[in-house]
């Protein structure tokens, strides 16, 4: 964030937060080329900024789709992404910079911080979580509609069980190579993800992890994903697009079919039905869930208990690990090679394995045996 000494390099004496505030007649024009086009105007403005979104995702999609909000002014947006920022993001995640990878900072955050510099009028709120069906209830209370950034399937999954079962539109997205995909499925007026792309299995498909991902499909999507929200939050329901799109940009083609509607036999979007659970794996010592990460030799181990970062910094240095630390996260470089990223609601990021047992190994070895060792239970102080 800009502090006062760099406004004045600019020129400026005062934030443009403080400008507002002071009635400078420059603000009051902020929306007006939005305004000047006829089917959003003046009414559907006022509709855009009472509105609230959810955007679970703040990688490639998810920072180009929040850009859009806030500029356009949403009134309230929550970002959510259990993720950090890392130099292989700076090819196509367009919020971050060398300074963000340098510092291992996660993506909620430093978002939250570069899109409140970009529209300090509006309320951004970021959660440094795994949306699991426990968050993903929590934090889509009061919300308008919910938009895919994520890059796996679970997530997604999760997202539009929770879309079903409250009546929340989700704004689907997805990207890999130069192919993107995207859909806006409508609780009781199409049918849900699980219908249109099958289970969990199913729908993993191609990633970014086998074919890597450009940046001109990302922002090809991210617009397509943006005009549609654009669309239903400024009441204009009727210009939705109603499609299933697929667009590959290299070569360039572009295929749409039409949504099919609920499905009568389907637990989701077809009757009323309890959100699964994720899958759990019993391991030796703790319950965890697991999850290979896109495009990344990384593994996500969930535990079941949260951590004190503070004492874990300390074990893992007195085990030899290099340990660094910022204040939402710690990093171990392991003697073998590889690298644990520690979050204090329990997730922790094996880098430098795509084997699941193995990354579960490290886990215990470093960090479940080293409280043991010491006595400590594994969980954070109140």
């Amino acid at each position: 964030m800009r502090n006062g000494s760099e406004f004045a390099l600019l020129g400026q004496e005062t934030s443009p937060s403080e400008a507002m505030n002071s009635g400078d007649d420059r603000w009051a024009e902020r929306y007006s080329r939005q305004t000047r086009f006829a089917p959003i105007g003046l009414e559907g403005q006022s509709r855009i900024g009472n509105s609230c979104v959810l955007i679970v995702g703040c990688g490639a999609l998810g920072a180009s789709l929040a850009q859009h909000m806030v500029r356009a002014g949403v009134g309230e947006v929550r970002l959510v992404d259990r993720d950090f920022v890392e130099p292989s993001n700076l090819q196509r995640q367009m919020l971050f910079d060398e300074a963000d990878a340098l510092a291992s900072l996660p993506k909620a955050v430093v978002a939250a911080a570069k899109l409140r510099q970009i529209n300090s009028t509006i309320h951004i709120e970021p959660f440094v979580i795994d949306m699991t069906a426990e968050y993903a209830s929590k934090l889509a209370d009061g919300v308008d509609l919910i938009l895919d950034g994520t890059d796996n399937a679970a997530t997604r999954l999760v997202l539009n069980d929770v879309s079903y079962r409250y009546g929340i539109p989700f704004l689907y997205g997805g990207v890999a190579g130069a192919q993107g995909m995207s859909a806006m499925l409508v609780p009781g007026e199409t049918a849900c993800l699980r219908c249109l792309v099958g289970n969990e299995e199913e729908e993993a498909g191609e990633t970014c992890d086998t074919l890597g991902v450009i940046s001109p499909i990302v922002e090809w999507i991210a617009a397509i994903q943006a005009a549609e929200a654009l669309k239903w939050l400024s009441g204009n329901k009727d210009a939705l697009r109603r499609t299933w799109l697929t667009a590959n940009l290299w070569p360039y083609s572009v295929k749409e079919s039409a949504l099919p509607g609920p499905s009568k036999h389907c637990q989701h979007c077809g009757q009323s039905a309890e959100m699964k659970e994720f899958q759990v794996i019993e391991t030796g010592l703790e319950v965890s869930r697991t999850a290979i990460l896109c495009g990344r030799d990384m593994i996500q181990v969930t535990l079941a208990h949260t951590l004190d970062l503070a004492v874990m910094r300390q074990l893992l240095t007195s085990r030899g690990c290099e340990v660094t630390a910022n204040p939402y996260l710690i990093r171990a470089q392991l003697a073998g090679g590889e690298r644990l990223v520690l979050f204090s609601d329990g997730r922790i990021l094996v880098q430098g394995t795509q084997d699941v047992e193995h990354a579960l190994a490290l886990c215990n070895l470093y960090v479940v045996e080293s409280f043991e060792a010491k006595g400590e239970l594994l969980i954070e102080s109140s």
